[in-house]
């Protein structure tokens, strides 16, 4: 049994192991998966942001949690809070984000484990503020972000996204407390 930091009605969040990279990879690694990024992501960068994560929720007590569904204990992908730094005016921010295996999709797992991230993060860290960020192409993403009541606050020019002229262009949503 996987020791989970809490559940939802289908899901469970947890702090990372080593042993998640082969499916973290398998995530970053899908086109389809990575069609609103840069790039998809290799081994090695799997490997980095596992360890990230895992200093992230010692630090924080927050991270993107390696998500698995509760009847099966299979991984889906992450559903989590992340520390954001990279210059614009509304960092540094406690983001929330979401990122699912295909197989996965369309079953609503995003939008319930973003809700039950957002009362994580208000009612057991209490954050008074969360955001999320996307590119504005992202349409699904966009759409579970107003499904968990959070609200358009601005557009911006991502500065990490200067090279991506299709995914430069982002929408800052936030939810307070």
């Amino acid at each position: 049994m996987n020791s989970y930091i809490f559940t939802s009605e289908n899901l469970g969040f947890r702090n990372w192991k080593t042993s998640d990279l082969d499916e973290l990879y398998r995530l970053n690694s899908n086109t389809e998966v990575m069609r609103f990024f840069p790039s998809t992501a290799s081994k090695e960068q799997c490997e980095d942001f596992v360890k990230r994560m895992q200093q992230q929720f010692e630090t924080h007590k927050y991270c993107y949690f390696a998500t698995e569904k509760l009847e099966t204990q299979e991984f889906i992908g992450f559903v989590g809070l992340s520390l954001q730094t990279y210059e614009a005016d509304f960092n540094p921010s406690t983001d929330i984000g979401w990122r699912l295996l295909p197989e996965f999709w369309g079953n609503g797992y995003a939008t319930e484990g973003a809700k039950r991230c957002l009362s994580y993060g208000f009612e057991t860290l209490k954050l008074s503020e969360i955001v999320s960020v996307a590119p504005s192409i992202n349409i699904p993403s966009i759409k579970v972000m107003e499904k968990i009541g959070m609200q358009k606050a601005s557009t911006f020019n991502h500065p990490l996204l200067k090279k991506y002229p299709n995914l430069e262009s982002c929408v800052l949503y936030k939810i307070k407390q």
